[in-house]
């Protein structure tokens, strides 16, 4: 056993580091339990309104998000069209049919709203930044990475709210599909075009500060999900929430992830993809961004108690999907030719 003298937070941060824990993670983890400590300066009831000061902060993750898309490394990533429909496919069809085929299973009103979250979860793009560090980092096809991990969180902004009016229906929740898409529009289409439009005059400035602005980006991500929590918590939405039905939920994350994962790896032999071309569509496929899901949650559900317990779903998966895919990144990386 190490003695406790031996032990710093440095060393400790290393191995979190290694096993894929990055203190953005643990700083999620860390918003929810203070969530669950002292929800109050997150509700409505607080004087200063948190939710309202994440709102504008969105626009501005959207915005540096335009600012940092290099219009080159897309146009790079267009030709290999058997590989961006397996991939689009994937994120925006497979894993949605798949969650409704076990609807039957969620039958009581509180499992409903697991079943909500678990969807959501599917309906959103694949994640950016970390898909694109995973590919590279296995020496996958790079220039496909980049340009389908983007354009997945474009296509999102339109093809999740779709799935949502879908089956908003045979839910108790209400939800207007125009009114969400005109809200996504402003709060995130929008700034990513301007920022688009100012790539040749700040694109530099903005991969300068990639840094600082991706804590800034995790920051709002952060101060979304405390203040989602604090309203689910303040309205005692978790009360009804057996430990039980929370382990199922992690383990049927757990098993949407590597069901997805085997999907793909089975289409992409059957289709004789190369090496490079799997491993960009099994790390871009199978991914979910939580960072469009802190956002769409804001839009979505706006106003829902229940927020909270919708964004569990996607604040799990995106947990394992950092420790898996770090771990088959670097035994590709071992592997490669």
């Amino acid at each position: 056993m190490t003695p406790l003298s031996n032990f710093s937070f440095g060393s400790f941060g290393a191995r979190a580091r290694r096993a894929g824990l990055d203190g953005f993670l643990l700083a999620l983890f860390g918003a929810l339990f203070l969530a669950y400590l002292w929800p109050y300066p997150g509700s409505s009831e607080a004087p200063f309104q948190l939710a309202k000061l994440a709102n504008y902060g969105v626009s501005i993750i959207f915005f540096f998000y335009g600012l940092k898309l290099n219009p080159a490394q897309l146009r790079t990533g267009l030709s290999n069209i058997r590989l961006h429909l397996l991939i689009h496919v994937s994120t925006f069809i497979l894993f949605p049919i798949l969650i409704l085929g076990i609807k039957p299973f969620f039958q009581s009103p509180d499992n409903q709203t697991l079943w909500l979250g678990l969807f959501f979860l599917a309906a959103l793009p694949s994640t950016v930044s970390s898909s694109v560090v995973m590919v590279s980092l296995a020496k996958g096809n790079l220039p496909a990475a980049i340009f389908n991990a983007s354009i997945s969180s474009l296509i999102g902004v339109f093809i999740t709210p779709l799935w949502f009016g879908l089956v908003m229906d045979t839910t108790a929740i209400d939800f207007e599909l125009s009114g969400v898409i005109i809200k996504l529009i402003i709060q995130v289409v929008l700034p990513v075009v301007l920022g688009l439009l100012l790539h040749r005059k700040l694109g530099a400035w903005a991969e300068k500060y990639r840094t600082q602005l991706r804590y800034f980006d995790q920051s709002i991500i952060i101060l979304i999900v405390y203040t989602a929590f604090c309203e689910s918590f303040a309205a005692n939405m978790f009360d009804a929430i057996e430990w039980k039905d929370l382990f199922l939920l992690s383990i049927g994350t757990v098993a949407l992830f590597f069901l997805v994962y085997g999907l793909i790896l089975f289409i992409c032999r059957a289709l004789s993809f190369s090496r490079e071309d799997t491993i960009t569509a099994l790390f871009c496929g199978s991914k979910k961004s939580l960072v469009q899901g802190a956002v769409m949650s804001k839009i979505l559900f706006a106003g829902l108690a229940s927020s909270g317990l919708i964004l569990l779903p996607i604040m799990i998966y995106h947990a394992f999907q950092l420790l898996i895919v770090s771990s088959l990144a670097q035994r590709y990386s071992r592997n490669s030719p």
